[in-house]
C-alpha cells in the first residue's frame, strides 16, 4: 500500500507531487530544491549552501518517513552547471561518510525558482 509522506520541516510541494511515497520498505523522495521551509525562499548563497539545504531537506523528509541519509541507496542529481561539482561534491560527501548510495549526476539547463541543485533520493526503511 502506498503511504504519502509529509513533514513541515521540509518545503511544502510546490506542484502536484507528495514529498516522499512510502511503498513498503522502500521509500521515494521527490526533488528537493534548496528552499528553506520556514520562509519558502531559495537560501542565499552558492552552490555549498543550497546543497547543505537541500541535504536538510532531504535529512527531513526521510526522518518524517521512519528513515535516514544512511538507508538511502540512489540519489539523483541535478546541477545548473557542471563547473559547480566540486563543491557540490565535497558538502554531498560529508552527508555520506561511509556506504554511500549509487548515484547519478547531470547537468540541466533550468531548475525551478533557478535553484542551482535538485536531488531526489531512494532509500530503504
Amino acid at each position: 500500500m502506498k503511504e504519502i509522506v509529509f513533514t513541515e520541516r521540509a518545503p511544502k510541494p510546490i506542484g502536484p507531487y507528495s514529498q516522499a511515497v512510502k511503498v513498503g520498505n522502500t521509500v521515494y523522495v521527490s526533488g528537493q530544491i534548496p528552499i528553506d521551509p520556514v520562509t519558502n525562499e531559495i537560501v542565499k548563497g552558492g552552490i555549498e549552501e543550497q546543497t547543505r539545504r537541500v541535504m536538510e531537506n532531504l535529512r527531513n523528509v526521510l526522518e518524517a518517513s521512519g528513515t535516514s541519509l544512511e538507508n538511502v541507496v540512489m540519489a539523483f542529481v541535478y546541477l545548473k552547471d557542471l563547473r559547480d561539482f566540486q563543491k557540490y561534491n565535497e558538502v554531498y560527501a560529508s552527508y555520506f561518510k561511509e556506504r554511500s548510495p549509487a548515484r547519478v549526476t547531470v547537468q540541466v539547463s533550468a531548475l525551478p525558482r533557478d535553484a542551482l541543485v535538485e536531488i531526489a533520493v531512494i532509500a530503504t526503511v
